[in-house]
């Protein structure tokens, strides 16, 4: 028996008769090796094990199929988020490691997650399940004392920050800040998930505004996964000419999450409740976007660059992902569920049209509670709708969806419409027609605070508070913006009371040739 690299498991059970292969048999079934079995060129191992049923829990796992090059320290971290590694093995001329867990609590945690989550090397899929063997015992061979080294490394640097998982291998964390710049479409926690997932293992995920921008923290399982994704996707776009990437280190090199819900992830505990009184992230993409959830999972192709190739959830289904050979959606929508007597054409125009430029407007002629609006494209149909459906309009809430006419058609000379049917398509009010515009930033979700422009320096508070009292709401706030007297924000007593202000009072005549602009705002007073 060489000298070299031996390796020792403690027996317990009769292996039975050996292999006559000098190959180490790895599969489901039992862990068999003769004394003499040459696993890293002309290194020597010599194994006595347990033999274990398949798939039965055990503190050591088996990891196969790993890049050729792979370290020991990517190995160890990919056990990390789950608790302390003990033991490591690395079998690198079989592409295969055992790691040890210091629990078996932590060890099936470990395996359950990554039968679920697929994990990534290097952009390499590997393979994870139970050993049959129960413990591992190392000698002090060259190649294991490299693990060891590995190991006391990473437990040192665990043991002195208090953490239980996650560390910055060679100072480097395994936890990105993200910054989404130019937010004109939401960006959602499984959208994050689902591209990030490209480059590693993505194990937990917190989103947060901060310095009134979207930005998120996401933890990989190694450091190394972390690079490759910020080397790939800073300063990427997630849709067409928007959304954009900005990622750094963050400081932290573990993040504690509390709560499984669209504000927060942990991937490795799905037991963690929601919280108080949060809706889950199904249930939201559901109120949101209706029978297109069903759509989660499609596989965008053709897309050039880092974001190709990855599945995206209902929003790009739906025709919101703008991105080079993925369909834009029908850019026409059916409304109902509206107040025959009070709706108009302008009205909807006016609402509409803070989400995207609205070409046509008809109301039916014989079911006046409906109506069509056709918007300049499928990505502004879309968002209009998301941002719309359920909202309170004349004491109705708006029922929205996708409509299966291409496009609104005017009526013929003669016929009788009532004035129901409107094109739009030279208004001088589209908010959108400028390419760049900030408008393109500044789009948010209805709101009870309002966000209002071009104001006059002649027109006092006690006449802007006049005016939207007219509009049958009460006015709660009012505040002038201290750098720019022309904006100010107002809120009123509802959502609803700010709906109808707007369509009102957008393009209202205040004097002097300046006509209100009215918009929500994500703002409080």
């Amino acid at each position: 028996m060489s000298g070299r690299d031996r390796f020792r498991i403690v027996q317990e059970l009769g292996v039975g008769t050996k292999r006559g292969s000098d190959d180490l048999f790895l599969s489901n079934g039992p862990f068999k090796m003769n004394s003499q079995s040459s696993v890293n060129g002309n290194d020597s191992k010599k194994f006595k094990g347990d033999i274990r049923s398949a798939g039965a829990p055990s503190r050591v796992v088996h990891i196969r199929k790993l890049p050729m090059d792979v370290t020991e320290a990517e190995v160890i971290s990919l056990g990390l988020a789950f608790g302390k590694v003990t033991n490591l093995l690395m079998l690198k001329g079989k592409n295969q490691a055992f790691v040890e867990m210091n629990t078996e609590e932590a060890a099936n945690t470990m395996v359950s997650y990554y039968s679920t989550v697929t994990p990534l090397l290097r952009n390499q899929p590997i393979f994870i399940q139970f050993s049959n063997h129960k413990e591992l015992k190392t000698d002090n061979s060259p190649n294991q004392a490299r693990a060891q080294a590995a190991l006391q490394a990473v437990n040192s640097v665990q043991s002195s920050s208090g953490l239980d998982s996650g560390m910055g291998l060679a100072g480097q964390s395994p936890v990105l800040r993200i910054i989404v710049e130019n937010l004109f479409y939401p960006v959602t926690l499984d959208v994050l998930h689902q591209i990030f997932s490209k480059f590693g293992t993505v194990l937990k995920i917190i989103t947060f505004t901060k310095n009134n921008q979207f930005q998120a923290l996401l933890q990989y399982s190694d450091p190394m996964s972390a690079q490759h994704a910020k080397l790939a996707l800073d300063g990427q776009n997630i849709y067409n000419a928007c959304c954009t990437l900005r990622i750094d280190f963050s400081k932290l090199t573990s993040l504690n999450v509390k709560y499984n819900n669209e504000k927060s992830r942990d991937y490795t505990r799905p037991d963690l409740p929601s919280g108080d009184g949060q809706p889950s992230i199904d249930q939201t993409i559901a109120a949101a976007f209706g029978k297109e959830a069903s759509l989660l999972g499609l596989s965008v192709q053709g897309v050039p660059g880092p974001l190709g190739h990855i599945a995206f959830p209902a929003a790009a289904a739906a025709g919101r992902m703008s991105l080079p050979g993925f369909g834009a959606g029908n850019c026409v929508l059916l409304v109902s569920n509206l107040h025959p007597e009070r709706v108009t054409p302008q009205s909807l125009f006016i609402l509409f049209g803070v989400y995207g430029d609205v070409q046509r407007v008809k109301i039916l002629f014989n079911k006046k509670e409906n109506a069509l609006i056709q918007m300049t494209d499928g990505n502004q149909a879309q968002l209009a709708m998301s941002h719309l459906n359920s909202q309170r309009l004349y004491g109705k809430p708006l029922r929205i969806a996708v409509s299966k006419h291409q496009a609104v058609q005017l009526p013929r000379e003669g016929q009788e419409d009532q004035g129901l049917t409107k094109d739009y398509s030279n208004s001088p009010l589209h908010r959108f027609k400028k390419p760049g515009s900030k408008n393109f930033q500044n789009i948010f979700p209805p709101s009870s605070t309002l966000h209002l422009s071009n104001i006059p320096s002649s027109v006092s508070e006690d006449d802007i508070r006049m005016l939207f009292s007219e509009t049958g709401g009460v006015v709660k706030a009012f505040k002038f913006f201290q750098k720019d007297r022309k904006m100010a924000l107002i809120q009123m007593g509802s959502v609803e009371e700010a709906i109808q202000a707007l369509i009102e009072l957008h393009n209202h005549d205040l004097g002097e040739n300046h006509h209100l602009r009215v918009s929500f705002s994500k703002s409080t007073i």
